[in-house]
């Protein structure tokens, strides 16, 4: 895998400054059933990394003092970290709301047949990854067979009431794009995939978010060892928005990576690009349970800060912008 650093580094992306923090987000590491062409994670079956159970203790104890709305858990697949159960639980009883970026197909493999009833019964929002409502669009970027694996585990999760009209349970749908291109209009994009998916596998969600790949890891390797890097980098540049700056998330979030250490993102993370917060190098979590006034400095103290920016940045600008919320 190449290093995408040296590539990215030099940048006049505009400097973005920090809000006031209200969402946690953690990677609980790079196991994964799946390997994508566009993880940016560089996630798969064969990953060690994953968070051990003393810093999901960590994160508890981060939780309960720090005042987060949100705790927001990806990977690879977040649901195969053997903890995953105690910090959703843990979450749950402090009435944190819980995001779990699902794969769907987790939810068919040996051993995870409790996962679609552990997260309905904690009501965990879920955010799926379905790149297409076309099945050979989905294998050609996840594998094959993803794609029905996939409708599977949506048909298991509406009928506990994810993505129904009358249920507060949230299933949300996640698209990326293939090869080098930004996204559609996600609003137009949403109306196409409710009312194929209904009328092809009456599938129900609430809504679809809409993601720009991000040329890092495994999909800006690729993009590197076709001679395509320059191209999208370009694209990105040529579709950037001022406006979208002011809205994107690592504004409001921290992104916590395995080992327990800080990052302003998920992106920066996986270029351990570590964030520049109270002066640190590199903030461990447990450095930040130990300051006075925990709550205070994630929620006031933190406003204002620079947050690490290179050319990856555009990604997250171009077009109709790009968050793990979809569209801006």
């Amino acid at each position: 895998m190449r290093d995408m650093l040296p590539l990215l580094k030099k940048t006049n992306f505009p400097a973005i400054k920090r809000a006031r923090m209200n969402t946690l987000q953690v990677n609980l590491g790079y196991l994964c059933n799946q390997t994508c062409f566009h993880c940016h994670v560089n996630a798969g079956p064969k990953r060690k990394e994953i968070m051990d159970e003393a810093n999901i203790n960590l994160l508890i104890q981060l939780m309960e003092i720090s005042g987060i709305k949100t705790l927001d858990l990806t990977g690879g697949a977040p649901e195969m970290n053997p903890y995953f159960r105690k910090l959703v639980l843990a979450a749950r009883k402090l009435k944190i709301n819980v995001i779990d970026r699902c794969n769907l197909t987790i939810l068919s493999e040996d051993g995870y047949e409790w996962l679609a009833d552990f997260l309905a019964d904690n009501q965990v929002e879920v955010a799926a990854s379905l790149p297409c409502y076309l099945e050979d669009n989905v294998d050609a970027q996840r594998g094959d067979g993803v794609f029905q694996t996939s409708i599977a585990g949506i048909h298991k999760l509406n009928s506990l009431g994810y993505g129904m009209e009358d249920n507060k349970l949230t299933l949300n749908l996640v698209y990326n794009p293939q090869g080098i291109s930004l996204p559609p209009s996600q609003v137009e994009l949403e109306s196409a995939y409710k009312k194929e998916l209904l009328a092809r596998y009456d599938i129900h969600f609430n809504e679809l978010f809409t993601i720009t790949n991000q040329p890092i890891a495994r999909f800006g390797s690729t993009l590197v060892t076709k001679g395509l890097f320059d191209e999208y980098m370009t694209l990105l540049k040529d579709n950037f928005q001022q406006a979208n700056v002011k809205g994107v998330m690592c504004r409001t979030l921290i992104s916590i990576d395995w080992q327990g250490y800080v990052y302003d993102c998920d992106f920066n993370q996986m270029l351990g690009l570590h964030a520049p917060i109270e002066g640190e190098d590199k903030l461990h979590i447990a450095q930040l349970i130990a300051q006075e006034e925990l709550e205070q400095t994630l929620h006031q103290g933190l406003a204002g800060q620079p947050i690490t920016i290179m050319d990856h940045c555009y990604a997250c600008t171009a077009g109709q912008g790009s968050s793990c919320g979809g569209a801006l």
